[in-house]
């Protein structure tokens, strides 16, 4: 019916709480430079990057009570540092307690290794900076990187001048910034790969990479690129991810992906359909950042990562502005990814090379070493290979370039380190975050239980060979992927048979990544307690044996299974 003079406002009503929406999530491109939040105050107070001369100058030298708190919990994460958590407070007090309440006054620090790449001269320093300045820590994280705790102000310029010596950085490893670009730990020597995109992300490194053009951005922005056919980067859950496919009249390049990511709000990335080529890489790249800068929303925390803006944009139209607005020409079309070319993606195990050598992957548990290690393992670097070493996407590592008579001996030095070269499914596929121990968010224990649930598990199960994946979460951010793992555990704080509340998990059920890639199955009250999650992983694995078909996979068979089967 049509609106009466008495009530002209029902169309128009509609039409300005759209646009009002719109006019509030402070994106650049329109005109809304008005920071929202304190979040984007201290951003448009002091670039970032600024920080480091204060850490260098004031900070280092006057100590911890000395730093501003916009530096402390903010700025300062533009050079890799984090307050850790204070030690003693159970995750009960996680929400409750103030920022200040819960930081400790030692620092994790982030060195990030774009592409996975390291020397042994690298890793030894790494290595010895643990050693020397933080209590031994040095975890090998899920985005390739190394993380250090214990870290004491006074202590930063000097670790950064060892870092900065053998050409390694902190620079923008967290914040509101371009963070690591994951590569493909095998770029440059796998037989099989479709193309080395290492030449990419070096450039992108050079351009973007501390540069205060893309020092401020809504939130992190996480990149990936690989030309393995394995698809090894998780490319589904970056902002931005290149994969590498051949075109049947251009050849070799790459396929792009934008607006994956997971936390509380997971979205899978979505293709553009188009194919760059690998001297393109750089351009799009900058492109899409610079989307994310411009258009990116900024009033929400919560809403500003870039999967929610192609979640309102569609890839059409997101393509469209990147071709028109900041590329000014238009991208060739180009195919989807073929099927991943193995169950595995992570290049555990010996495999030859294209110059006839051969690399090895191994496995530590839940990607914890220590610095003391990490100088062992660069020696079996340099008495077997060439020196030169990676890092992977799933908490591992690899030694590159040994000599086929070396490979028996490599490997031996290596599992005489505890480091698994052909690891149990359950050492091979079992990742952990931080968790309570050092991070301020987590709920729950998370380390320390992934790597005894691996030992259990072998125990209790030494005949299992099938792959899966136990992600181990402190809390519901997902930084060790809970929603894409086979068996996802977010934990949480639950009630044991007695009624106490003990830290436990959420199970989320059937998650994968590749061509059939999809978040897990939550079962309607499945949770379980800390000192119950070696019997419920046992349990659920058991049935899978029993009720699976030939060759079917273990997402695949929760997708069919009853609750009673996964409870």
């Amino acid at each position: 019916m049509a609106a009466t003079p008495e009530k002209p406002a029902a169309a128009p009503a509609a039409a300005r709480r759209k646009t009002g929406r719109h006019r509030g999530e402070g994106q650049w491109a329109v005109g809304h430079h008005t920071p929202l939040n304190g979040n984007e105050q201290f951003k448009k107070d002091d670039d970032g990057l600024n920080v480091r001369t204060r850490i260098e100058t004031i900070y280092s030298k006057s100590g911890f009570d000395s730093i501003d708190p916009n530096d402390l919990r903010g700025r300062m994460r533009w050079w890799g540092l984090y307050t850790q958590r204070k030690p003693g407070i159970d995750g009960g007090k996680t929400a409750i307690l103030e920022p200040e309440e819960l930081d400790d006054k030692y620092f994790m620090l982030r060195v990030r290794i774009d592409g996975g790449r390291l020397t042994t001269e690298q890793l030894r320093v790494i290595g010895e900076i643990s050693e020397e300045f933080a209590r031994g820590t040095a975890d090998i994280t899920d985005r390739q990187n190394v993380q250090y705790h214990w870290i004491r102000i006074e202590d930063v310029p000097e670790i950064w001048n060892r870092l900065e010596a053998v050409g390694l950085s902190t620079t923008e490893a967290c914040g509101d910034t371009p963070r690591v670009i994951l590569g493909s730990p095998v770029a440059g020597i796998a037989e099989e790969e479709i193309i080395d995109g290492t030449p990419a992300i070096d450039e992108i490194y050079r351009r973007i990479v501390g540069n205060k053009d893309f020092s401020n951005l809504p939130r992190k922005f996480k990149s990936a690129i690989s030309g393995s056919p394995l698809l090894d980067v998780a490319h589904e859950i970056n902002d931005i991810a290149f994969v590498g496919v051949n075109h049947p009249e251009h050849g070799p390049g790459f396929d792009v992906w934008v607006g994956g990511g997971l936390s509380t709000n997971p979205k899978l990335g979505v293709r553009l359909g188009t194919w760059v080529s690998l001297d393109e890489v750089p351009d799009v790249y900058e492109g899409v950042i610079s989307i994310f800068r411009d258009y990116g929303y900024r009033r929400l925390r919560t809403r500003a990562r870039l999967k929610f803006l192609v979640a309102d944009w569609g890839a059409e139209k997101f393509r469209q502005v990147l071709e028109d607005e900041y590329l000014n020409r238009k991208l060739t079309d180009g195919p989807a990814p073929q099927e991943p070319a193995g169950q595995w993606r992570d290049h555990m195990g010996v495999h030859r090379q294209t110059d006839g050598r051969f690399y090895i992957g191994f496995a530590p548990r839940v990607g914890r070493v220590d610095g003391a290690t990490l100088n062992k393992i660069a020696d079996v670097a340099e008495q077997h290979g060439s020196g030169r070493l990676r890092t992977t996407a799933d908490q591992k590592m690899i030694l590159l370039d040994i000599e086929e008579a070396q490979v028996d001996s490599a490997v031996a030095a290596l599992e005489a380190l505890d480091l698994r070269v052909n690891p149990s499914p359950f050492r091979r596929g079992t990742m952990a975050c931080t968790g309570i121990e050092f991070c301020k968010l987590a709920i729950v224990e998370t380390k320390a239980r992934g790597a005894s649930l691996i030992d259990e598990l072998e125990r209790r199960l030494p005949e299992f060979e099938e792959p899966l994946t136990i992600n181990i979460n402190g809390c519901p951010n997902a930084c060790a992927r809970i929603q894409v793992a086979d068996i996802g555990l977010k934990g949480q704080l639950v009630l044991d048979d007695d009624g106490n509340q003990v830290e436990g998990y959420q199970v989320h059920l059937g998650g994968a990544l590749g061509l059939e890639a999809g978040f897990g199955r939550k079962v309607r009250g499945l949770k379980v307690t800390k000192d119950g999650l070696p019997d419920y992983v046992e349990r659920v694995v058991k049935r899978f044996e029993e009720e699976r078909e030939d060759g079917e996979r273990f997402a695949a068979w929760v997708g069919r299974a009853s609750d009673a089967s996964l409870s």
